[in-house]
């Protein structure tokens, strides 16, 4: 049973470090956007910028960590991004305390975050490369999938519930505190972590902060693969505030139901998580790319046709399930096949441009659809990005042949 596999003391503290501080954000989970309408009374416009544009500035801040982190010991790294959380998401409390909470202090919160997250998940990706064998990557990164699934289940309605008891700043308080907890748990994994060693020191002033990007762009199966999922990730992600608008304004959905058509399907998450191994043992890593991948894509038109009623609540239900755990089970598959080609001197930097492009397309595809459901209306929107993601297929790889000699490449370039 691949949940039973062993994969020793250390990688244990850093599975349970990401546990408390994933859990600790499915509490917070649109925490920033929901204290903006409920503290500050901000307006539509607000909300779609801090939800949007506060991510993508934070991708912008980290583009010029990728190197720092590159060529640091992972560990300090991943404690001094989650301190820096802790520190910045503790402020929000503060200010409201006392009265001096404002948007610009949550705009900038939301960058930085964004920013911490983005180097700190470079960080344990190559210290997970470094800390298990290659055999198990896929077993490592399946495990961190279904927690992450699992987490978005029940800290959203849990969130809910606490910000109804105990007021707005209430999940903002655990995802902070969640952030402490994680930086010890990462404190507590002992062994010594081999400094990372660099060749070239004018690579590093100079061009380092693109090598990420040339890298994937210069791999024709990470190539392939990135383009599509900045395409899939960006257009899913789009669809939720449009679903918001339609579910919980046009059709009338309690707020309940609305957090349950979410939250339910997650189960799926868990489901396509423990399959992945199993799946790519049976059938190969390009059979999962190409047919879960495209699986992925097929039902976001379905939910252009969401009803008032019940009908419609499990209509919402069965399309986010069905994506959910498509999504699950290629997931892992994915980011264990870009570790596996990718050197290890540029891991760091790889992972860095993976997020920074995937954050970026969100943002983009978010206003854009914004842009389209504010001329037009959010079904229209909806049924735009659902036709739209239908080509994305497209861009998946076709062969598997090239690929296949490039984890011994870079072996030997690392």
């Amino acid at each position: 049973m691949m949940g039973r596999r062993p994969l020793g003391r250390q990688f244990g503290w850093l599975w349970a470090a990401y546990a408390v501080s994933t859990y600790g954000s499915g509490l917070g989970f649109g925490a920033l956007p929901l204290i903006a309408v409920l503290a500050l009374h901000a307006g539509p416009a607000e909300v779609s910028a801090l939800s949007a544009v506060g991510p993508a500035m934070g991708a912008l801040i980290a583009v010029p960590l990728a190197p720092w982190v590159e060529f640091r010991r992972k560990r300090p790294v991943m404690i001094a991004m989650d301190l820096t959380r802790f520190a910045v998401m503790a402020t929000i409390p503060v200010a409201y305390a006392f009265g001096r909470l404002s948007f610009v202090q949550l705009f900038v919160v939301s960058a930085l975050v964004a920013a911490a997250k983005i180097a700190f998940n470079a960080a344990s990706g190559a210290y997970l490369k470094a800390l298990v064998r290659p055999d198990d990557l896929l077993v490592a990164n399946a495990r961190f999938e279904s927690t992450n699934w699992s987490s978005i289940a029940v800290g959203p309605p849990l969130g809910g519930a606490a910000i109804g008891l105990f007021g707005p700043v209430t999940t903002v308080v655990a995802d902070a505190l969640s952030y402490l907890f994680s930086a010890l748990g990462i404190t507590a994994i002992h062994g010594r972590e081999e400094a990372p060693r660099t060749t070239d020191k004018s690579s590093v002033r100079a061009g380092a902060v693109l090598d990420g990007w040339r890298h994937i762009l210069r791999h024709p199966g990470l190539r392939a693969l990135y383009l599509n999922q900045m395409l899939v990730g960006g257009l899913i992600m789009a669809t939720e505030p449009l679903l918001a608008v339609l579910l919980l304004r046009q059709l009338g959905f309690p707020p309940w139901q609305y957090g349950l058509a979410f939250a339910a399907p997650c189960v799926g998450g868990l489901i396509g998580s423990r399959l992945a191994r199993r799946v790519v043992a049976r059938f190969g890593r390009h059979w999962v790319f190409r047919t879960v991948g495209t699986l992925r894509a097929i039902w976001l038109i379905g939910l252009a046709f969401v009803r008032p009623g019940i009908v419609g609540l499990v209509t919402v239900m069965a399309v986010e399930l069905a994506i959910i755990i498509n999504m699950s089970l290629y997931t892992p598959v994915l980011a264990t096949y870009r570790l596996e080609h990718t050197p290890k001197h540029l891991v760091a930097r790889t992972l860095s441009a993976w997020s920074i492009g995937q954050q970026a397309s969100i943002a983009i595809l978010t206003a854009l659809a914004g842009l389209l459901a504010d001329v037009t209306s959010p079904r229209t929107a909806l049924t735009v990005a659902g036709l739209l993601i239908l080509t994305t297929p497209l861009l998946l790889p076709r062969d598997d042949h090239t690929p296949q000699h490039e984890p011994e490449l870079a072996r030997s370039h690392s």
